[in-house]
């Protein structure tokens, strides 16, 4: 069953930023295993409402969830690691990272929040590209533009303006962070005038102001492999955000989103197709044409008798298979039109073949019907007793 993230936090699915924090705060304060040591099930609903809040409290993966639902983060669907959690800056199912971020807010970073001084790691990005069933039939190599906070060129992603380098900050000493005696409590916390960084930048870059990055648009190639669908992610390592104080940049992680297709619905490998047919080829059997996703067309030989809903399967004319030259197969489903604004000879015909079908008590033109009003006399003779 899908998990519904929104209904995991107790909101409807227009809940505001706000109201989300305020619902995870108030069940992970119930739910936290320290609070409930000997009660298993506690530390389950911990990590569910967890993973809930890890989606929803970030905008890009939110939007994704909103359209895809759950399936854009299974792992099993491909990708990057196996779901938010294997993705470095953007996971953590485990509920550490989500819950530091409410006592970031509550406690100064009390029990969590960024490590000591210097160098941050950039973060990791998703974004979504859509492509349509015949590009992921065939595969292809997609140009993507994506804002991103890059490294700046003028000072190399240093902060510091050319010549000067930057100082050990004297309130941490360089470790990034600070403790204070409150009670009989400890509390450690980023340290309030380098920001956790370690270090002071005196003189700061003119073009980036000392923030060692830059926001621009950075175009990408990515090779998109023949067969994939929706939810399958490809990582591209090293092309996220760049980091801070000259870190190492984030990975960039596509996510893939097939349009749905004007004739064909995608089960898998396999395509499957509803076709109209005319009431007299279903009746008479004969050929028809169909399209097939490479975008060519094959012959389908209907039998004589043919109803609606009845399928022919064109076996190899489905999706290419991710990662090898298998193909699945195409099913087409046939609909047996029944004919509309009849002249006045297509109706005279119509009225003849219907009287003999009426004269025909064998019920071998139409056994269905025969069958059907068989068991209604019968129903009838039964109220009758």
């Amino acid at each position: 069953m899908s998990k519904d993230f929104y209904k995991t936090l107790g909101l409807e699915s227009g809940a505001s930023s706000d109201e989300i924090k305020k619902a995870y705060r108030k069940l992970a304060m119930k739910y936290h295993p320290d609070q409930n040591k000997d009660n298993p099930e506690a530390e389950a609903k911990f990590k569910e409402i967890s993973e809930a809040y890890e989606i929803l409290k970030d905008e890009q993966k939110r939007a994704a969830y909103d359209r895809y639902g759950a399936a854009a983060f299974d792992g099993s669907m491909g990708g990057g690691p196996g779901g938010p959690g294997g993705m470095g800056g953007m996971g953590g199912m485990g509920g550490a990272g989500a819950f530091s971020d409410i006592f970031e807010d509550m406690f100064g970073d009390f029990m969590g929040g960024r490590g000591p001084g210097g160098a941050q790691r950039g973060s990791d990005v998703q974004y979504t590209l859509e492509l349509t069933m015949e590009e992921a039939f065939k595969g292809k190599e997609a140009q993507i533009k994506i804002p991103l906070a890059d490294t700046c060129d003028q000072c190399k992603g240093s902060g510091a303006k050319d010549g000067s380098t930057a100082g050990r900050c004297s309130t941490c000493d360089g470790a990034g962070r600070v403790r204070q005696q409150q009670g009989f409590f400890t509390i450690e916390r980023t340290c309030p005038t380098c920001q956790g960084q370690g270090n002071i930048i005196t003189d700061p870059c003119t073009k980036c102001g000392g923030e060692g990055r830059l926001k621009k648009e950075k175009t990408l190639k990515v090779k998109i492999p023949a067969g994939v669908d929706t939810g399958r992610r490809i990582r591209l390592t090293g092309e996220g955000e760049a980091g801070t104080q000259g870190g190492p940049k984030g990975d960039l992680y596509v996510l893939l989103a097939i349009k749905p297709h004007k004739l064909f619905k995608r089960d898998g490998a396999n395509l499957f197709c509803r076709v109209p047919i005319t009431v007299t080829k279903a009746s008479l059997g004969g050929e028809m044409q169909v399209p097939t996703i490479e975008g060519k067309v094959t012959k389908v030989k209907i039998p004589a008798g043919t109803q609606t809903g009845q399928q022919f399967r064109l076996k190899g004319k489905g999706m290419t298979v991710l990662g090898n030259d298998a193909r699945g197969d195409m099913y087409i489903e046939a609909f047996v039109e029944t004919p509309v604004n009849l002249d006045k000879k297509q109706q005279d015909l119509m009225k003849k073949l219907d009287k003999d079908f009426e004269d025909d008590t064998s019920g071998k033109h139409s056994p269905e019907a025969s069958g059907f009003f068989g068991k209604m006399k019968d129903f009838w003779d039964d109220l009758k007793d």
